[in-house]
């Protein structure tokens, strides 16, 4: 497992991070244990950075994962959280004010039975008034770090364009991390574009779902993913491209994600500890640029295709 500062912070994460959305997603006891062993053998493995929000699972997510957590020691592993986003009972809702997201903040941290967080997000910025976010929601977030509750301070969106327009409005180190999803994976590497930018703010880069929310699988999409018909069609061929060489697209993915130094940590999901020893000896093994070259030329003009965050 390599290693790599966040930026700034001080954090050295290692350059797979285990991202607890999917234990949002179980229902049963036998799961949850699974999801909880996911977590022991995450950690066991070298994994030292857990990524999380209260609006996974609709705050399923965060009470799992602190089951887990009460049972490692603080100094194991880096806490990342979020604010803003919320929901329950399949409804999604949304506060960016400074009273609620200061007791988000308290209300995940009993949850996941710690004292503090190593990272603060504000969840999915697209979502709200970018001026709250630069006026109210991220002051919150830096008065709570002041006072050491939390170590510092992130902002996480879809939208690369949204994640520099707040950087560019607050001053200098507010924002001291980004989270960004399905922008640094086979299909789309638009993250990029924006690493200089990122470096000269002193802003460090999470990167997030190397499997594009399921794009690059061999299984496809679920019947939910937002993608176009196209991109999810370009990308199912080049899986059935894998296919012909004996080698699983997901793994390819994983590879690639991991292979810029300039990402600090790049979070995938699951619930099974076989996965996640997979996902970490598949890291370790030379990428075949050959064969991403091959993959990226079918999926074509289908690269960089996104879409709107739901």
């Amino acid at each position: 497992m390599q290693y790599h500062e966040i930026g700034k912070t001080g954090m050295k994460v290692s350059s797979l991070g285990f991202g607890a959305s999917s234990l949002g997603g179980v229902f049963h006891d036998l799961k949850e244990k699974q999801g909880i062993d996911a977590v022991f053998t995450a950690i066991e493995s070298g994994i030292n950075f857990i990524d999380v929000s209260p609006y996974y699972g609709y705050y399923k997510a965060e009470t799992v994962l602190g089951k887990a957590l009460k049972d490692i020691k603080r100094d194991k592993y880096y806490l990342s959280t979020k604010v803003g986003r919320y929901g329950e009972n399949g409804k999604n809702t949304w506060d960016y004010s400074a009273k609620r997201v200061t007791a988000s903040v308290y209300e995940s941290m009993e949850r996941l039975n710690v004292d503090y967080l190593d990272i603060i997000n504000v969840h999915d910025i697209e979502f709200a008034d970018l001026h709250q976010v630069v006026d109210e929601t991220l002051p919150a977030l830096v008065k709570l770090k002041e006072e050491g509750v939390v170590k510092h301070v992130g902002i996480t969106d879809l939208q690369l364009e949204n994640l520099k327009w707040v950087i560019d409005r607050v001053p200098e180190g507010t924002v001291e991390s980004v989270l960004n999803f399905c922008h640094y994976c086979l299909c789309d590497d638009k993250l990029a574009d924006f690493l200089d930018y990122f470096e000269q703010k002193g802003v460090g880069i999470v990167n997030a779902s190397p499997l594009s929310m399921g794009l690059l699988t061999e299984r496809g999409v679920p019947d939910w993913h937002p993608a176009p018909k196209p991109l999810i069609e370009a990308c199912a061929k080049a899986a059935e491209y894998c296919k012909t060489k004996n080698f699983p697209i997901e793994k390819l993915a994983m590879q690639f994600s991991v292979s810029n130094d300039r990402i600090a940590t790049t979070l995938f999901s699951t619930t099974n500890p076989e996965n996640v020893k997979k996902n970490i000896d598949s890291i370790n093994e030379p990428i075949d640029w050959d064969l991403v070259k091959e993959v990226r030329d079918i999926i074509g003009d289908q690269q960089r295709v996104s879409w709107s965050n739901t």
